[in-house]
């Protein structure tokens, strides 16, 4: 609720008396905002790892010493598989969140109740993809 006074000068003043959440901790999302955020997410993380995987390729197509390289430090560099399981774990969310909002534009899902299950699926599905994808690397 907003209260307009006047104080003593004649100017009109807004006080606005409503709670101010400020505590980030407190603040909870609906799984719906959840996912929107995290497909955002991955997007920007698909498009920082590009720039990983650009130089990775331009390395092992430069000589056979660098794709040598290349494949050495993907089978024995913690960091290169970690930068790899992130982009790739990065590409499978961003794809089954995709896939999610494929079906509502031609109408699915639209509704409060299927748009939360969808999202639950969505993190569902993306998980277990991301489990797979950790083993295949690891």
């Amino acid at each position: 609720m907003i209260d307009h006074s006047i104080d003593k000068n004649g100017v009109r003043v807004v006080n606005k008396k409503r709670p101010v959440n400020l505590d980030i901790a407190t603040i909870s999302m609906p799984v719906t905002a959840t996912v929107s955020i995290l497909h955002r997410v991955t997007g920007v993380i698909l498009f920082v790892g590009l720039a990983f995987l650009f130089y990775a390729f331009d390395l092992s197509l430069d000589s056979q010493e660098g794709f040598d390289q290349v494949v050495n430090a993907l089978q024995t560099s913690f960091i290169a598989k970690f930068i790899i399981w992130g982009i790739v774990s990065a590409l499978m969310y961003h794809f089954v969140a995709g896939i999610k909002h494929l079906f509502m534009d031609i109408g699915y899902f639209e509704e409060l109740e299927s748009g939360q299950l969808a999202a639950k699926a969505n993190l569902v599905i993306a998980a277990i993809l991301i489990l797979v994808v950790g083993v295949w690397i690891w």
